[in-house]
Order: C-alpha cells, then sequence, then structure tokens
C-alpha cells in the first residue's frame, strides 16, 4: 500500500524540525503507526507523533485520572493519552470498527499503560449514555458530522476544569469555504464552541487542528 499523505497545515520541513526539537517517538508507537499504514485504507486518520505527544502531555499536566476518547482507530493515541496517567488511571474509548480496533487490542497488549486502557465497541452515542463522569479529559476524534452531538453528550461529562479536545477542525481550510456536508458540519460545530459559555475555547493550528476548550 502506497504511503498516504499525513494531514497537517504547515510545510513538511517545518513539521519534520519540529519533531525533531519534541521528545523521541516511542519504540511501540512507531511500530505502530507503521502497522497502521501496512494495513489500514486511510492511515492519516492516525494522530501521529507530533499530536499524540502533545495529548500526552495534556494528560500530565491536567493530572488526568479519567480520559473518555471518541474515535479509537488504531489505538495510538489512546496509548499515548494512558501512557501519560498515573498507574490507576483509566482511560475509556470508543469505536465501532472491529478490524481497526483489533489492531488497537494488540499493540496495547505490548505495553504496560495498555492495561489502563477500557475499549468500548459500539456506536459513540450510545456508549455514552451508559458513562458516568466526571471525566478530566475527553478526546474527539471521530465521524466529523456527529461532532457537535458528540460534545453536547461529552460536555455534561467532564469535570469543572476539566479540558475537552477536538481533532480535525480546521479540515485542511475546508472550513474557511465549506462546500460539502461534511465542511458545513465542522463549521457549524466550529461556530457553536465559540459561542458556548459553559468553555473557553481555543484553537490551535496543530496538524489539521485542534481545538481545546476549558470547561467552566
Amino acid at each position: 500500500m502506497a504511503r498516504a499523505k499525513v494531514l497537517t497545515l504547515v510545510p513538511g520541513p517545518v513539521e519534520r524540525y519540529a519533531t525533531v526539537h519534541s521528545v523521541p517517538e516511542p519504540e511501540l508507537l512507531r511500530r505502530l503507526a507503521k502497522e497502521t499504514y501496512a494495513r489500514t485504507r486511510f492511515p492519516q486518520m492516525q494522530v501521529g507523533h507530533l499530536e499524540g505527544a502533545f495529548l500526552r502531555l495534556l494528560v500530565c499536566l491536567t493530572r488526568a485520572r479519567r480520559v473518555l476518547e471518541i474515535g479509537t482507530f488504531t489505538g495510538y493515541s489512546a496509548l499515548a493519552m494512558a501512557e501519560g496517567l498515573p498507574p490507576r488511571g483509566r482511560l475509556i474509548t470508543c469505536d465501532i470498527d472491529v478490524k481497526t480496533t483489533g489492531i488497537a487490542h494488540a499493540f496495547w497488549a505490548k505495553s504496560p499503560h495498555g492495561k489502563k486502557i477500557d475499549s468500548r465497541l459500539g456506536p459513540a452515542l450510545s456508549t455514552l449514555k451508559s458513562l458516568k463522569g466526571p471525566f478530566d479529559l475527553v478526546f474527539i476524534d471521530a465521524d466529523k458530522e456527529n461532532y457537535l452531538n458528540y460534545w453536547e453528550a461529552c460536555l455534561p461529562k467532564v469535570r469543572r476544569g476539566g479540558l475537552l479536545v477536538v481533532d480535525n477542525v480546521l479540515w485542511s481550510g475546508r472550513v474557511l469555504n465549506p462546500r460539502d456536508r461534511i465542511d458545513h458540519a465542522l463549521a457549524d460545530f466550529n461556530r457553536h464552541v465559540r459561542a458556548d459559555r459553559r468553555v473557553t475555547p481555543v484553537m490551535l493550528t496543530v496538524r489539521d487542528g485542534m481545538t481545546l476548550a476549558l470547561k467552566r
């Protein structure tokens, strides 16, 4: 399979420079990234080293003990965040794809941090109804047309002072001039978050765009 292009809003040389000057990628995560490119149709869905390291750092900075992830894919982001959790920390991750979560489970089993991860297979909106808060951090990176629904389902479960992190909010810049339904869904979601008085949001140009929102 040809290597898919990774979505990023900065020039390749700048991205590589930032990578070199950041914490090295753990060997197991590097192997997981390679496996993802070899065995999945859309490997660019994986968060990648820089974003994974950033997520791990956010878990550490917030001193999170309970993390919720919407969108597992092959488990890179879940494992990266689990590495930042304390020994008794817990991360619940939701997805519907049996094949990609199977890859995730195989790699989590090779890590001492894998025991912190609880995978829930099924529609996330249904799973969310059964989950009780509070969560310290939520990471949303799943089907874009449901972002607003995920946001509204997750926000009440986040503690005051907790953090919501949302990926792909710039959508390769297409939110500037929305055309198809996903473009419009993300543009509408971004407007909703900006106007949501329950949070203090900041949109970053990391990779394909990330919004960080502190719950008031």
